[in-house]
């Protein structure tokens, strides 16, 4: 079986961004299993002009990487709680 990796949602307030994704993998019992993980990001414009990601931040950068990353986590326990959502989307947090 091939590993999938699918952006299942994203959360995001100015240049920073927290994106969930869905994996597809083998177990350790060789079953397929499906299972999560979230990345953090940050986006910035270069010397030309063009934008970048990174996922070092700056001081200011903290409460917003918190933010979308609670908002991530609330994502997922609702999730597990039978609340899913198959829908990819953007949600901008303020």
């Amino acid at each position: 079986m091939n590993q999938e990796n699918i952006p299942e949602k994203k959360f995001s307030t100015g240049v920073i961004s927290a994106t969930i994704w869905k994996n597809k993998g083998i177990g350790r019992n060789g079953n397929p299993v499906d299972f999560r993980t979230v990345s953090l990001q940050r986006r910035y414009k270069d010397s030309n002009d063009e934008w970048k990601s990174t996922n070092s931040l700056r001081t200011n950068d903290l409460p917003k990487a918190s933010l979308v990353l609670d908002k991530a986590y609330e994502y997922l326990v609702l999730r597990e709680e039978g609340h899913d959502s198959e829908n990819i989307e953007i949600e901008k947090v303020e």
